[in-house]
């Protein structure tokens, strides 16, 4: 007899939604697995050799590097897509994802067969103006994806099940979907250090975010264990090298031309810490991910490099 898969959208109808809030005692994310645990993740870094790199090409080579998209999405999947996109700022400015690399990841996973393709983000300035300055509101419209504001009716009470977040409340999309892509930007980050992947979930959640930053590392991790993508795609076309999360200033900007793909979210962000010259042990965050067994440290057996 074939096993049931078991996706996020089917744990969610079998707790049942009762009164518009989630039987929160029953839920457990299906999606907290540890990937130093399955032993199975890997990590491809693309590097474009040229200042006219076409993010679109670079990361279609990355995802075909590791298998293409098939391997990850299923045909008649919903997709959730999480790039950063909290502040209204122009892509040039290195503190919102790349629109040219979000749109490429869109389109390969509706050519892989998704269903729907969501994005979505709790955003620090207004959606409406987020969504016209970083580009990600023309990337719906040209690709067909749902861009999803944090309405109220779109946020859920869960237990998070944490060290340090207990019951908080969730951008509904990240747990009711088939597949969940995480697509943040590095930048450096004033309480973080850096912010890249796993930071990138503060904005899966609503309630009192500044809170989490009273013991951020923590909070970090315990986002990152129960969100736990299929992917974690960091865009460093560009990286914020000072001032961040928000920037505004061209001269904090540094072109890196390097996309980061891995299923392990500690793998993702350490090779992205190197691109600051920074030691992933140096970032709290990564190393109590890799303590908790959320993830592994890259290595060059599990790291393919491609240029384009």
């Amino acid at each position: 007899m074939k096993k049931e898969r078991i996706t996020r959208r089917k744990a969610i109808k079998r707790i049942g939604i009762l009164g518009g809030a989630v039987a929160m005692s029953l839920f457990a994310p299906v999606s907290m697995v540890s990937s130093s645990e399955n032993n199975g993740s890997f990590a491809v870094l693309g590097v474009g050799k040229d200042i006219k790199t076409d993010p679109g090409a670079l990361i279609r080579k990355v995802i075909n590097q590791a298998g293409g998209m098939e391997r990850f999405i299923s045909r008649g999947d919903v997709v959730a897509i999480k790039p950063n996109i909290s502040w209204a700022r122009r892509p040039e400015f290195g503190a919102t994802t790349n629109p040219d690399l979000l749109e490429e990841v869109v389109k390969l996973c509706f050519d892989a067969g998704a269903k729907k393709v969501i994005i979505a983000d709790n955003t620090i300035h207004s959606p409406s103006r987020c969504y016209a300055l970083t580009g990600a509101g023309m990337v719906a419209r040209n690709t067909g994806a749902k861009i999803m504001s944090p309405r109220s009716y779109f946020i859920r009470e869960m237990n998070l099940k944490g060290k340090r977040i207990g019951i908080w409340p969730v951008f509904i999309p990240f747990v009711e979907a088939d597949k969940v892509i995480n697509i943040p930007i590095a930048k450096h980050h004033q309480l973080s250090g850096l912010t890249m992947g796993m930071k990138n979930w503060i904005g899966a959640v609503g309630g009192r975010r500044n809170a989490l930053h009273q013991d951020i590392h923590q909070s970090i991790v315990d986002l990152a264990r129960f969100f736990h993508p299929d992917l974690t795609i960091i865009d460093s076309i560009r990286i914020m090298i000072r001032n961040g999360p928000s920037g505004g200033s061209l001269d904090d900007v540094r072109i890196k031309n390097t996309v980061i793909l891995s299923n392990d979210p500690v793998m993702a962000d350490s090779l992205g810490a190197k691109l600051f010259g920074v030691n992933p042990e140096d970032i709290g965050y990564i190393r109590l991910a890799k303590a908790q067994r959320l993830g592994n440290y890259p290595s060059e057996s599990r790291t393919k490099r491609v240029y384009l």
